[in-house]
């Protein structure tokens, strides 16, 4: 049996960035070896053997691969927008290892178990990273969750706003109550996408200024994510035998509310994404539609209560939300903000923008790997082989350089279509290596062929 070796003088290990040499066999780390610590793992220490594939970092950083729970891949029925074979070979480029594919933008949803098979037919020969899937939760569709479950759908997710898409409606409160209770004792997860209809207190907007930004702002208003939040904690105190997870907070004055449930234990997590953490509403140009997404970026205030939140844990992760589109579909500098497309594609990006921000904030590196890969493992069940570095888990690593600069240009996106409001930007932190179980799949800008598997997360054997 040959093995691999990944040697280093920093590698993150157990919260700590340490000298260390990590034995890989069949894909899993079966040896850990911390210079000056006890060895963990099979046997004890012993010398690389002659023959053996090494891939030495040297004092680059090491971490476990990204996971980014929060990815809309929209393959079938939308691929001209993303598909499976350029989502998943941007986020190799960007170190992550693992994505979860949202429940829409394609056609079918994942909202039966037939739909979920033309899913995982259309990702044959075209994972470059490992990829699990949500289910989707939409009216009259509860008798296919426990299925879905058992199929091995990491979780849920539901609307209780327009999803911008006809074929995944919005949910009522008592349809979310049918989901929860169709869920109770499976061990998945119902996630939210939450803001809900304001219009009777909504500020007056200006029809005729639909190209700027602050006419798009007035109309998703904070209050819009605080009521859904409100139902959202109300119902995971009621039924906490279900996980309740909130994607993509952008509304800091929620957190109170998140607060309360998550101090008296029920089971709420929360992620928040990129673009609410550091783009700058005051860069945000008329008709510059890049910038548009569901919520919206909002301002500075708001945006350091967000790190506040990840500071204190009340917020427990960081995801991209990529969800990219047709260009015609944003036509940045043309269309106006009001018909433009909702979503940020950077899914490549997320490291080197989240630690240019986060240095300066005073985070460390074992909060970045934290954010970004163990709590997203743990949302998706995948704790016990994705998002650390431990003996027995999968051999999934980044390897990166914290200080080398880089700045996103065309040539260096690597998703589908190619707008994003991170073009152009300078930022610290460049991917070098991304390894999938063991085998090199990104190496300073050159992949192999497609290694990724569809992966299940730990309960869905249970049922």
């Amino acid at each position: 049996m040959t093995s691999v070796y990944i040697t280093g003088e920093k590698i993150l290990i157990e919260a700590k960035l340490q000298p260390a040499r990590i034995e890989i066999q069949n894909g899993k780390i079966v040896h850990i070896h911390c210079y000056g610590n006890e060895a963990r793992g099979q046997g004890h220490e012993v010398k690389i053997p002659q023959g053996a594939t090494v891939i030495d970092a040297g004092d680059k950083i090491v971490m476990s691969g990204l996971v980014d729970s929060h990815v809309h891949v929209n393959e079938p029925g939308r691929t001209e927008w993303e598909g499976y074979w350029t989502a998943t070979r941007a986020a190799a480029a960007g170190g992550v290892t693992t994505i979860i594919d949202m429940p829409l933008n394609s056609i079918p949803p994942t909202t039966t178990v037939e739909n979920f098979d033309t899913k995982l037919t259309s990702t044959v020969g075209k994972l470059h990273v490992d990829v699990g899937f949500w289910g989707g939760v939409v009216p009259n569709n509860a008798a296919e969750l426990k299925p879905l479950v058992q199929k091995g759908v990491v979780g849920f997710k539901c609307f209780l706003i327009n999803s911008g898409v006809d074929e995944f409606p919005c949910v009522t409160e008592a349809q979310v109550e049918s989901a929860l209770i169709q869920l109770d004792g499976t061990g998945s997860v119902l996630a939210f996408h939450a803001e809900m209809d304001v219009d009777e207190e909504l500020e007056e907007i200006d029809s005729n200024n639909k190209c700027l930004y602050e006419t798009f702002l007035k109309s998703r208003p904070p209050k819009m994510e605080s009521k859904a939040i409100e139902m959202v904690t109300r119902l995971c105190k009621k039924h906490k035998n279900v996980r309740c997870h909130i994607v993509h907070l952008s509304a800091a004055e929620a957190i109170p509310l998140i607060s309360e449930v998550k101090n008296s234990c029920y089971p709420l997590t929360v992620e928040t994404c990129p673009h609410y953490l550091t783009l700058d509403v005051n860069e945000i140009g008329n008709c510059r539609t890049e910038y548009k997404c569901c919520p919206p970026i909002r301002g500075s205030t708001n945006q350091e209560a967000l790190w506040d939140g990840l500071r204190t844990g009340l917020v427990d992760m960081i995801v991209s939300d990529h969800s990219p589109c047709t260009v015609d579909l944003k036509k940045p500098g043309e269309k106006n903000f009001m018909e433009a497309w909702g979503g940020i594609a950077s899914v490549q990006f997320g490291l080197p923008i989240i630690w240019t921000s986060g240095k300066k904030r005073g985070f460390e590196i074992n909060d970045i790997s934290q954010w970004m890969s163990q709590n997203p493992a743990k949302l998706a069940g995948l704790e016990n082989v994705k998002g650390q570095i431990a003996v027995e888990c999968d051999a999934d690593f980044v390897i990166w350089d914290p200080e080398a600069e880089i700045r996103i240009e065309d040539d260096t996106i690597h998703h589908k279509n190619k707008v994003t409001p991170y073009k152009g930007k300078h930022l610290k932190g460049k991917v070098i290596k991304t390894i999938l179980r063991g085998e090199v799949i990104y190496d300073n800008g050159n992949f192999t062929f497609p290694q990724g598997k569809v992966i299940f997360p730990n309960k869905a054997h249970l049922l």
